[in-house]
């Protein structure tokens, strides 16, 4: 366990760090902050930091930068996250309350979390298998074909067509439509399969046809394979950080373009509340470079999906992490509200 003094030094240097993208002496970390102790005493620990991997120094200069070690104990001692300002959290809310469907609320969501972090912007759309049934629309295109539409809790709507094997009058519909609702309304999708099963035993011998193919249809929406999908953004952001990547910036962009590497970086933690991957925590290679900072939104207080940002290990942390979480608590209220 580091030293309160010695924690201290290691915040200095990261602030620092971050700020001026140059190493950090003891000279200047003395002279910027109020670290109570001589120039000399500050070299000591600044020593004792890199024996022990917290910071390193990058060639001969004196200075030294943080490891992604360092990075780590510096996010788990946060004192708190950076507040949005009264004008952000309005900005916020302004910027996303014109949102008119689901499509329209994640693609601002991106756009705005690009902003605010200057960082690549990643939006999971909420996940059926964690969402529940709002309401089933049936609706009569012709005396042999239905449309069926899906509207989820989180305002998804998933429209499908249905051929039925046999004519299915106005009457019939309505009657199905009211018995479906009344099943799966307000209930979990895991939860549909079992509540509908029994379902066309409750018609006419020659409406049973009908209703199954509805029935399986509506199945199908439920089990999609192709659900889980982000959506990207402020990639051209990386080019202002150029210089904190290795080489090239070319494998975290062909990390990027990889959905179901950052689906599972997203998915790797069923727990909704922050979560902060520092570099090689990483465990796709081309993002040992990058830190990854999300958080669970949903409605309810239940996560459906996570949101987030991807840039360098040099980031402000605090203002990224207020940021993200401010974003997702209003997600989550237009999506309660919708």
């Amino acid at each position: 366990m580091l030293s309160e003094r010695r924690l201290q030094v290691l915040r200095a240097i990261v602030q620092d760090y971050v700020g001026t993208e140059e190493p950090v002496g003891s000279k200047a970390l003395t002279e910027r902050h109020t670290l109570g102790v001589s120039p000399a005493t500050v070299r000591n620990d600044m020593a004792a930091l890199e024996d022990e991997g917290y910071i390193a120094q990058p060639h001969t200069s004196a200075g030294r930068i943080p490891t992604d070690k360092g990075y780590r104990l510096f996010v788990d001692k946060l004192a708190e996250v950076k507040p949005m300002t009264a004008p952000e959290r309005r900005a916020i809310q302004n910027f996303l309350d014109g949102a008119v469907d689901l499509d329209d609320v994640v693609a601002r969501t991106v756009r705005l979390l690009a902003q605010l972090t200057r960082q690549v912007a990643v939006v999971q759309y909420p996940s059926l298998t964690r969402s529940t049934v709002r309401h089933v629309e049936l609706l009569a295109l012709a005396p042999a074909r239905v449309m069926l539409v899906l509207i989820t809790d989180t305002g998804r709507v998933e429209q499908r067509m249905v051929d039925c094997p046999v004519p299915f009058g106005e009457t019939s519909l309505a009657d199905l439509r009211a018995r479906l609702n009344s099943r799966v309304a307000g209930r979990r999708f895991t939860d549909v399969p079992h509540l509908v099963e029994d379902l066309p035993d409750g018609f006419d011998i020659e409406d049973r046809g009908t209703v199954s193919t509805v029935l399986s249809t509506l199945l199908e929406t439920l089990v999609e394979e192709n659900e889980e999908r982000l959506v990207i953004g402020g990639t051209a952001n990386l080019t202002r950080f150029a210089h904190d990547f290795p080489l090239t910036i070319r494998p975290v962009l062909e990390a990027l373009e990889e959905q179901v590497v950052m689906l599972r970086l997203l998915g790797e933690t069923q727990n909704p509340g922050m979560t902060v991957r520092i570099g090689h925590e990483n465990a796709h290679e081309g993002l040992n470079s990058t830190s990854i900072v999300s958080v669970g939104y949903g409605s309810g207080g239940e996560a459906v999906a996570k949101l987030g940002v991807v840039g360098p290990t040099r980031m402000d942390y605090p203002g990224t992490m207020g940021a993200v979480r401010a974003v997702a608590r209003y997600v989550g209220q237009i999506l309660a509200e919708s």
